[in-house]
């Protein structure tokens, strides 16, 4: 994107981060792999890495921003978020499906739909949910949409959610919803089949689905909130977790739904990024003590001031 996106999906594998960054990059044309975050000599009683080795991979696939974590086998991850890649030709979607689908499992098989020409869903080797779209003639201004899938007790709550996401962040909008009508199934007439939404400028989707799943949103994948001043990790913090979400550790955090959110300043990657190990050793004690992230303290930390005695005060508190 020739903008940097504000919200980007941050994705949670085993100890396949840059395995499945490279993997990715190679399956979509105008991709690159960019920044990796090693892990240094602290934090391994909590992530278990070698120093050395990739705790995050940042990647980009048709101009979109991934990050890949090396989180250990704690989460997995469920179609209750998937991946629409908006495809310019049929054959287009079956190349992408042909690769994404070696080693994985369809979830809606590869063929012609009431809604497209050309649509298959899949869970790729590492479980990972990609729906594959020939678009036709409609207009396409995002070729890679998160979608969030609304089950179990949160059926029905698809609008609810994308109210909520919308009034809290900027430059959002409520796009084309399409709703169940009478005798859909187990779908409650007037719930969402699909709609589309824009928060910070870059469009979601979501829908409700009162089928039989046993799965729902969890940690695997998150959406990392980069953030400027304190400010604005105050105001997404609180705003997130407002109604009944859950405050995390090291900037997570869940909504009201069980979505993951990371709400992160942006001067921490070039922190954790320093040649210097002694700065990057001293930011990680700083930031792992946290809930909420502090900018001071990892600025106080990272000049080597009294970031860590102030960590420890903010956990007390």
């Amino acid at each position: 994107m020739t903008a940097r996106q504000r919200i980007t999906p941050s994705l949670w594998f085993d100890r396949q981060a840059e395995e499945s960054a490279r993997l990715y990059t190679s399956i979509f044309k105008e991709s690159r792999i960019g920044n990796i975050v090693r892990a240094g000599s602290e934090g391994r009683e909590v992530h278990g890495l070698p120093a050395g080795t990739p705790m995050t991979v940042e990647f980009e696939v048709w101009g979109h921003r991934f990050i890949a974590i090396n989180g250990g086998p704690i989460f997995k991850f469920t179609p209750a978020v998937s991946f629409l890649v908006a495809c310019d030709t049929r054959e287009q979607v079956d190349a992408l499906w042909d690769r994404l689908a070696q080693g994985g499992m369809a979830l809606m098989e590869l063929g012609r739909y009431p809604f497209s020409e050309r649509y298959g869903w899949v869970q790729d080797r590492y479980g990972l949910s990609w729906q594959v779209m020939f678009m036709g003639d409609r207009p396409v201004s995002q070729r890679i949409t998160p979608t969030l899938m609304f089950v179990g007790e949160l059926c029905g709550k698809a609008e609810e959610a994308i109210r909520f996401y919308t009034a809290l962040f900027r430059r959002a909008s409520v796009g084309d919803t399409v709703r169940y009508g009478a005798g859909e199934g187990r779908d409650k007439e007037g719930t969402i089949k699909h709609a589309s939404f824009t928060i910070e400028g870059q469009e979601f989707a979501a829908m409700d689905s009162a089928l039989e799943h046993l799965f729902s949103f969890n940690e695997a994948i998150s959406f990392l909130i980069e953030c400027e001043t304190q400010g604005e990790i105050d105001y997404y913090w609180e705003g997130l977790i407002a109604g009944g979400g859950q405050e995390g550790v090291c900037g997570w955090l869940k909504d009201r739904f069980g979505v993951s959110w990371q709400v992160v300043p942006g001067v921490l990657d070039s922190m954790l990024l320093d040649p210097d190990p002694e700065k990057v050793s001293r930011v990680t004690r700083a930031f792992m003590s946290m809930k909420k992230f502090d900018i001071g303290v990892l600025e106080e930390a990272y000049k080597g001031k009294s970031g860590q005695s102030k960590a420890a005060e903010e956990k007390k508190r």
